[in-house]
């Protein structure tokens, strides 16, 4: 099963919109034994769920699903890594590890 290894633990930037991370943040994909895994690197800097501010009182950028928006965001970066369908479905994916409900999972 899916599953985040690490804690997410970040620290504000001065402009008030971005995180950076004082720890890898580690997400495996299928089993703990399988060796698909993505790491955001410490000092990536991410700000969470790219979501129009008009709906931030419904899906604001930061909720249950901030891992797996730090992890998409990191995808998204590196891009050589996964390409844009495969780092969505992770994204979905990742979600639904955190329990995230479907109707924001297809919103986001």
């Amino acid at each position: 099963m899916s599953e985040f290894t690490t804690a997410l633990i970040v620290s504000p930037l001065a402009d008030g919109k971005s995180w950076v991370l004082l720890q890898d943040l580690k997400y495996h994909i299928g089993s703990i034994d399988n060796r698909d895994c993505v790491v955001a690197a410490h000092g990536f800097v991410t700000d969470f769920a790219s979501v129009p501010r008009i709906f931030w009182w419904i899906i604001p950028k930061w909720g249950k699903y901030g891992n797996a928006a730090v992890i998409h965001d990191w995808l998204y970066y590196r891009q050589t890594a996964k390409n844009r369908v495969e780092s969505d479905q992770i994204l979905y994916e990742a979600m639904g590890v955190l329990g995230v409900v479907p109707w924001k999972k297809n919103s986001i």
